[in-house]
């Protein structure tokens, strides 16, 4: 059996992350570093929002362009979209994902903003969106 799951950050998205940050770190008293990041292979752009140092972080994800996978959501309404776990073997958990009935929606690729360690995506029996974060490099990529 796979490792357990460590909640590592909620994904929110929004038609533009400059003109929705001032409400969420308002609204929850959180700290943002100002940073967007651009990540071109996942046709999004993303920033994080801190509560408190450790615990999970909010990430709004706001589509780069009309064939970002983001907007079709962004389309229905937005909101809330994601949950994401970080884990120790990825091919380990989509495995176990897998065996609970989950379905692989996509197999795992590099994302800037963790600094190209890679995530894949699955969604659940329950229709849960669910982004698996390695937690490190990989050495074959």
């Amino acid at each position: 059996m796979a490792a357990p799951l460590r909640l590592h950050h909620v994904g929110f998205v929004v038609a533009s992350i400059e003109q929705a940050m001032p409400g969420f770190v308002r609204s929850l008293a959180a700290q943002w570093d100002e940073r967007v990041i651009h990540d071109p292979l996942q046709r999004v752009k993303v920033a994080f929002l801190t509560t408190r140092t450790g615990d999970p972080q909010i990430e709004l994800v706001e589509p780069a362009g009309d064939d970002s996978p983001a907007l079709r959501f962004l389309q229905q309404g937005g909101g809330l979209h994601h949950v994401c776990y970080e884990v120790a073997d990825l091919e380990e958990q989509l495995g176990e994902f897998r065996s609970r009935g989950a379905v692989i929606a996509k197999r795992p690729k590099p994302a800037v903003a963790f600094g190209g360690r890679r995530i894949a995506w699955v969604i659940t029996a329950e229709k849960l969106l669910v982004e698996l974060l390695e937690e490190r490099l990989t050495v074959e990529q």
